[in-house]
């Protein structure tokens, strides 16, 4: 299925909360004073103003006029809203896609620049249907509440790697743990395969790189990364960088300059230390080629 591109809606409602809050505290109004004068309760006002909500452009019109924006300013505003009102190819999923992935593929959509470390499995947007599948047996053998579909899940995956790989696409660069290529509990031959397709991937797409940080690599000093975690920049230089940290439990968003600084200083002492580009890919392979011949012998 061929996917157009759209801009993010979740930046632009980052965006539009940022415009809304400011113009609001220029004012003098306080979120009280604003909700009353919309006919709408505070929590909405919160909402918006903290880019937690899919806005309605009819209260963003009504807003701007009671803040008294006109113009230009006015007609770019309301720009930002309807973008941020637009439904992604990822929304048809609902909740058989799973947060984390309806999360990627919004920023991905509108993303120039992707830059990540995976720190524990092979990165999203190279997994194969195998591979995949693999990672939700483990959920299930570990007994976890799986909140996807499986299939739909899968079929949601290929898309977003579709969508990230279009023509006019972000550029990616993934950072991967060694440690993934040494210790994820999924049957060699499935491992081996999943690393020739992720080999596949890599020399087909100029603007995709993966490199490999080795186990007994050497970092300037500074902490370790605590989480795998990606660094979004986008085209339109007044939306900031964004971060989203996996853990557990919930991906944190990180827009802050100086967090998100924090992540790309931590990036450029990760990157210093990695395997370059053609090493990386022949790690990969060889490291296929490994786990081949251990599924032979298992056999």
């Amino acid at each position: 299925m061929e996917v157009s591109p759209v801009t993010s809606p979740f930046v632009r409602r980052r965006r539009l909360a940022t415009e809304l809050r400011t113009l609001r505290e220029q004012s003098g109004m306080t979120a009280d004073d604003l909700a009353r004068r919309i006919y709408r309760s505070r929590m909405t006002v919160s909402k918006l103003e903290n880019g937690r909500t899919r806005p309605d452009t009819r209260d963003i019109v009504q807003i701007l006029r009671i803040l008294g924006v006109t113009g230009d300013k006015f007609n770019a505003i309301l720009e930002i809203a309807c973008d941020a009102t637009e439904r992604g190819w990822w929304d048809s999923y609902g909740d058989a896609m799973g947060p984390r992935q309806r999360i990627y593929a919004d920023l991905e959509s509108g993303a120039a620049t992707i830059r990540g470390y995976n720190q524990m499995s092979i990165p999203g947007l190279v997994q194969a249907p195998e591979f995949i599948r693999a990672l939700i047996d483990l959920d299930l053998a570990d007994g976890f509440q799986l909140d996807y579909v499986p299939e739909r899940n899968i079929k949601a995956r290929l898309q977003r790697q579709e969508v990230a790989f279009r023509p006019d696409g972000p550029k990616i660069e993934i950072i991967l743990d060694e440690f993934v290529l040494k210790r994820l509990s999924i049957p060699a031959h499935a491992m081996a395969a999943q690393l020739r397709h992720t080999v596949d991937v890599l020399t087909q797409q100029p603007r995709f790189s993966i490199l490999v940080l080795p186990l007994n690599a050497r970092l300037s000093p500074g902490r370790l990364p605590p989480s795998t975690y990606m660094i979004y920049t986008f085209p339109d230089p007044v939306d900031p960088p964004m971060v989203v940290a996996e853990n557990a439990n919930i991906d944190l968003v990180h827009t802050e300059p100086d967090e998100v600084a924090n992540y790309e200083r931590l990036y450029s002492r990760l990157r210093d230390a990695t395997l370059p580009a053609l090493e990386s890919l022949s790690m990969l392979a060889d490291t296929a080629d490994q786990l081949s011949e251990q599924a032979g012998h298992d056999t």
